[in-house]
């Protein structure tokens, strides 16, 4: 009788601790702010693409306040970090999206809008590729940029991390439009809002 009993407060143990573990998971996502140190990434008068997609990586950290989304970055200061250390922090982590952030450039000052891109040599291709449509589509419903759609890319952290990963291009800073959204406080925290509104979509 006591061994049955033990038996039964094992069984009810487990199966309460199982129930706290998935509901508990958090959903893990790696934000990667493009550039750093060095590397100023585009560039258009004083406006550098390294400090404005660090802007909008703080205020991600600040907005987010989903106990069950863990985010980490891959930088929080201006600093250069080589390609293939952003990888390894990445695949150390292990997270469940790698969301890399830039801003574009162009020649032509006309070319505007926002774009993602996806890499078919990742193993997680047609995740990445399904979870980026769903970015684009809800940028497109929450800012005023241009939808410029998914596209493939060759970029070295969307080829090497081993999980779903996008390289997300916020407007052109060489387009008066863009740039005056993109270097706007308001509009960099639209911005992070509206990641955070597609992770909380794709969580579950």
């Amino acid at each position: 009788m006591k061994n049955l009993l033990k038996i039964i407060i094992i069984a009810v143990a487990l199966l309460n601790l199982s129930f706290v573990n998935n509901e508990n998971k958090d959903f893990v996502v790696v934000i990667d702010a493009g550039h750093g140190g060095k590397d100023f990434g585009a560039k258009h008068t004083t406006f550098l693409e390294k400090e404005l997609v660090s802007a909008i990586s703080q205020k991600i950290a600040k907005i987010n306040t989903d106990k069950n989304v863990k985010i980490y970055f891959t930088r929080t200061s201006d600093e250069f970090i080589e390609l293939q250390k952003r990888v390894e922090m990445i695949n150390e982590i292990k997270p469940n999206l790698l969301l890399s952030l830039h801003v574009n450039q162009n020649k032509n000052t006309e070319t505007n809008g926002f774009e993602a891109y996806v890499s078919d040599k990742n193993s997680n291709f047609e995740k990445s590729e399904e979870l980026a449509k769903k970015l684009v589509t809800l940028f497109d419903n929450q800012t005023p940029l241009k939808n410029r759609g998914v596209k493939k890319g060759m970029l070295y952290v969307l080829k090497k991390t081993e999980a779903p990963a996008i390289a997300f291009e916020i407007g052109f800073i060489t387009n008066e439009k863009d740039r005056s959204y993109v270097c706007n406080e308001q509009g960099q925290t639209q911005i992070a809002q509206s990641i955070l509104d597609f992770v909380n979509t794709i969580k579950n």
